[in-house]
Parts: structure tokens; sequence; C-alpha cells
């Protein structure tokens, strides 16, 4: 049987042999008690990476963004977010659900909030309402395709929120995609927030995690609610040994992700310009436009499936593909031959 190329996320990728090796000597501290020294290591790591004074390491993305908004708001306010932000439109309403807050949403281009629209959005607190409690951003923005959120932007965003005593917090899931693709340090680009998390789990290759960094203060503030979400681990010197790896050694390979994805977006706008531009493509995500062929996205998953590649719809006439360690220009290639083929058929 052949083996699938997996297009669907960069989660999928596999620990490399020297994060196997760091997994098998890493201390077994119980972290929820005491502190394990393998992951205070990492949490230090990261705050070094991200030019902030402390880290948090928890299980999860999700956890780290609803972690970061229940501590930067004690539940009340409004949060404001660009309108396709992950954590308002894929993280299950824990904003409102779990941190008791509610949102709103700022239209936007390619995950960056239009100015007048924010400026006008912010509110402070009256008899009448609670006024504005944080605002967020998001870079890379899965939503927008991996675009990366201009540094301009993100002072102006911060400048803004700082005029009015508001807190800043920063989804950077794929923050080392956004550093290597503006050619700048993780750090240049926290500058602009208060908090940031990212994973480790993604295109850095580790199997689980992802760490929130800001203030010695913040932190502290933070990990209370890391308990309460259950995001207490134990024994977790092993899994974050492997961060520590993917930190160290794989954030500038991230690059070569960023290539294949272009190299995926070529050929793939070589079957059909209607599919994607190019040059919306800045890091390793690639979304393309199935609206002209006339069938959905499930429909186009299911035929990239039945050929071999596993790709994710977006929406009901999108797909998205994201490049990762595992995908080479072989896979990218294997990817736009069954693109094509699909095309042909659904042309008939």
């Amino acid at each position: 049987m052949n083996k699938i190329i997996d297009l669907r996320t960069d989660t999928v990728t596999q620990p490399t042999a020297a994060m196997l090796a760091a997994m098998q000597q890493a201390t077994q501290g119980d972290d929820s008690r005491d502190g394990d020294p393998t992951v205070i290591k990492l949490e230090a790591l990261a705050a070094v990476r991200t030019g902030k004074e402390a880290g948090l390491y928890m299980p999860s993305g999700t956890m780290t963004n609803l972690v970061a908004v229940l501590a930067h708001t004690t539940r009340a306010g409004e949060v404001l977010l660009e309108r396709g932000a992950h954590m308002l439109n894929t993280e299950l309403g824990g904003l409102a659900a779990v941190a008791g807050v509610y949102y709103k949403a700022i239209p936007g281009t390619r995950g960056a909030m239009d100015e007048t629209a924010l400026r006008e959005a912010v509110r402070p607190m009256t008899r009448n309402n609670f006024g504005t409690a944080l605002i967020c951003m998001e870079t890379t923005h899965n939503g927008a395709g991996g675009a990366v959120l201009p540094l301009a932007h993100m002072k102006m965003v911060y400048g803004l929120a700082q005029q009015h005593g508001i807190p800043v917090h920063t989804d950077g899931a794929r923050l080392f995609n956004a550093a290597v693709a503006l050619g700048v340090s993780a750090a240049e680009i926290s500058r602009h927030t208060d908090s940031v998390c990212f994973c480790v789990s993604k295109g850095l290759s580790a199997p689980v995690g992802s760490v929130l960094c800001g203030s010695a203060a913040f932190i502290e503030r933070a990990r209370p609610f890391r308990r309460m979400v259950g995001g207490n681990m134990r024994q977790a010197g092993s899994i974050a040994a492997a961060g520590i790896v993917g930190l160290e050694t794989m954030i500038d390979r991230l690059a070569d992700d960023h290539a294949t994805a272009k190299r995926l977006a070529a050929g793939l706008h070589a079957v059909d310009a209607s599919l994607v531009d190019p040059r919306d493509v800045e890091t390793n995500i690639v979304r393309i436009s199935v609206r002209a062929s006339g069938r959905g996205a499930a429909q186009w998953s299911g035929d990239f499936k039945a050929r071999g590649i596993a790709v994710s719809p977006a929406d009901s006439v999108s797909l998205r593909f994201v490049t990762h360690r595992h995908i080479g220009n072989a896979e990218v290639d294997a990817a736009v031959g069954a693109c094509r083929e699909i095309w042909k058929s659904a042309a008939k």
C-alpha cells in the first residue's frame, strides 16, 4: 500500500531522532507540584526566544489562548479580534463558554484588522458595559492562508491598546514561520504584544505542546487558570524535551516548508489560475478555491484521498494544504498531478 501524502496540517510531523533521544533522557519531575527541570528549561528558552520574561507550558495552542484570555481579562469585558481569527472560529466558543467574555469581530484584510474599525470598536468601561478588556492578533493567520501580519500593523495595534490601557495577546501558533518569512527574530514580533503563545507541535516537529509567554507577573497569574482548565501536567519532562530540541534545531528549516508551499501554489495555479494566486502564499499554508470547478470542497477532498493525498476542506468551496518537513518536491508534484486529474474530470 502506498504511503499517504498528508497535507492536512503540520501537526502530523513526527519527532526527530534527536527529539526521541532527548525524550528518553528527560527528567520525570511532577511539573504540577514542584516543577520539572526539563519543563522549566523549555519555558525559559521559550521566554528568551520571544523576548519575554517567562513562559508556561501547556498541552495545546487552544489552551494557551484560553488561559491568556482568562489571565488578561479576569472573566469580564469585550475581546476584539479579526473576524477570521482562529480563536473566534475554531476554538469552540471558549471565549464565552469558559472565559466568560464576549467578543467583537473586526473586519480585516489577510488577517490584519481594519484600523478604522478597530479604533471605533475600542470603548471604555461605563455603568452600562465592561468596555474593551483585550485585543487579540494572530500571526501567521490560519484563516488567511498563513498570512504574516506586517510589523507596522502590529505596532499600530499595540500602540492603540497602550493608549487605552488595554492588554494585547497574540496567537502565534506558527510564530516562527512568521519570523522566518519576515527575516526577523520571534522576539522582534513579540515586542508588539503583551503575551504571545506558539506551538512546538507544528512545523517545529515536537509531538505535544504550546508555550504561553509574557511578563513574570502575567505568567504567575496564568498558572492557576492553567490548572482550572486541566492544563497542569505530571511527568511532562519527556514531551518538553522534544520542544527544546525543536526550538534549538528546527526554526531555520521552516524556510524549506515555505519553499515547498510556494512550489505547490505555482503548480496549482498552472492547473487553473482560479485555484490560487501564488503571491498570496507567504509561509507553509496554501488555500485554494474550487468554486469554479462546480464541485464542493468535500468532494475534492475525497478525490484527493482516492489518489493518496490527504487534504482538508477549509470551507464548502476551499481546500487547505499545509507543508511540513515530511513534504518535499516529490510530494508537492504528486499533489499537483492529482489536482490536474481531478480538474480534468470535473470539466467533463
